[in-house]
């Protein structure tokens, strides 16, 4: 289902989680599933891969994440201070130990001169850590924007679990 370069960093990212015993959550906007898809495309995934949230909508990120609506108003659906919020509600409402967010503008329309197509940002949060963020400004259409957040995403995943 996915090209050999997603599925190798999927591959990679459920080892790394896998060696430390680590169960990892999604939460996805842009993305629309697609992080869970592609851990979940491989076999035995179940053992790390606990739950994935897609929440497109304000309300779903709130509803789903505890996302507060204050901070949505405050900085918008696409910034660092919503992605940090939606990994970390992530982290609180599943039994995981690692969470990645990603939130952002695929296109090909709805951007601005502040948050242009293909912003994306990120989100990685571990159970009673820091989250942390990155912002992304990537090129191409929809769909190359949102292969790109899912490639960083699976990349964050593996370095974070490699890392311990």
């Amino acid at each position: 289902m996915f090209d050999p370069e997603i599925d190798g960093l999927a591959r990679a990212a459920l080892d790394a989680c896998r060696a430390r015993g680590w169960r990892v959550a999604a939460a996805e906007s842009c993305t629309g599933g697609l992080v869970a898809a592609a851990l979940t495309a491989i076999a035995g995934s179940s053992d790390v891969v606990e739950r994935a949230f897609v929440a497109y909508s304000n309300e779903a990120k709130a509803d789903l994440l505890g996302v507060p609506p204050a901070t949505i108003a405050a900085h918008g659906a696409v910034s660092a201070e919503t992605a940090a919020a939606m990994a970390t509600g992530a982290t609180v409402r599943a039994p995981v130990d690692l969470a990645v967010s990603i939130a952002g503008v695929a296109g090909p329309g709805g951007g601005s001169a502040e948050k242009p197509v293909g912003l994306v940002i990120l989100g990685l949060a571990r159970r009673d850590g820091p989250c942390r963020t990155e912002r992304h400004i990537f090129a191409g259409d929809r769909t190359a924007v949102r292969r790109a957040a899912l490639l960083r995403a699976l990349q964050l995943l593996q370095a974070e679990a490699q890392a311990g």
